[in-house]
């Protein structure tokens, strides 16, 4: 019987490291949408000897094979999601702040497919506009 090549596509491209453990660690326990440096000042803390570029390639090892979200923020950070179910964000123009929106999901895929004909593999929807704070604040002065 003839062995068996693995083709590079069926290898694990990634595994696991203990600093790839930490930076989700982080990113979980950060809870409010951290952007990368927020990560790498959370687990730096706690292991001072760890690497910025080390913090950021894991967090892009992570996002790749969806164990976290990357939120892109129109000029701004990116920000990093360790909610995987489907949901939409919304960005604040005044502190910058990423906040996820509770509401039912739209089939927004579909009418573009029947629209367009584009086969879509991915949607991402980013409300911008003031959060609850910032106009608090705005109206107090």
């Amino acid at each position: 019987m003839a062995s068996k090549t693995i083709d590079k596509q069926e290898r694990p491209t990634t595994r696991n490291t203990i600093q790839r453990a930490l930076v989700l660690e982080a990113v979980r326990s950060l809870r409010c949408h951290p952007t990368s440096a927020d990560v790498y000042e959370a687990v730096r803390e706690k292991h001072p000897n760890i690497s910025r570029a080390t913090v950021y390639r894991n967090l892009g090892v992570l996002a790749n094979r969806g164990e976290v979200t990357r939120v892109e923020v129109p000029n701004g950070a990116d920000r990093y999601d360790f909610r995987m179910n489907p949901h939409y964000h919304a960005t604040c123009r005044v502190c910058g702040g990423v906040f996820d929106i509770e509401m039912p999901q739209m089939d927004i895929a579909a009418r573009v497919v029947d629209a367009h004909g584009f086969s879509i593999e991915s949607e991402e929807v980013v409300f911008g506009g003031v959060c609850e704070a910032c106009r608090r604040a705005a109206q107090s002065e």
